[in-house]
């Protein structure tokens, strides 16, 4: 009644079945968005994280005051390749893996051979 006729009787296309263009200008661009964005906010951060735990393992030495995973804070009196002696409290000593070390509260400094001690 108020539309014309014109509008009425214009061709549909034909909905074939969807090419290669579709898959491109459709999900796959949303893909590749979601990937790298799950790269750069969770996969990067992560193996960052994992390196510098890494190294602060690698550079334990004796006198180091260290924070167990199961949080034990005790102090380092013995260095393997493996594991760790850590005195927990006067004379108790436990051996731990050194990959459950979660921090390093305070690093030893190594004292100076021709030091005047003072009294």
């Amino acid at each position: 009644m108020f539309g014309t006729p014109a509008f009425a009787q214009t061709a549909v296309p034909a909905a074939g079945p969807g090419g290669l263009q579709d898959l491109i200008a459709g999900p796959l661009p949303m893909v590749v968005l979601m990937m790298v964005l799950f790269y750069f906010l969770l996969i990067r951060p992560q193996q960052k994280r994992m390196k510098e735990h890494q190294n602060m393992v690698k550079q334990l030495k004796r006198g180091d005051t260290v924070v167990l995973s199961s949080g034990v804070i005790g102090k380092v009196t013995k260095v393997e390749d493996v594991e760790l002696g850590i005195e927990i409290a006067p004379n108790v000593a436990v051996k731990v893996v050194r990959s459950m070390v979660s921090e390093v509260r305070a690093r030893s400094e190594p004292a100076a051979a021709n030091d005047a001690k003072n009294p």
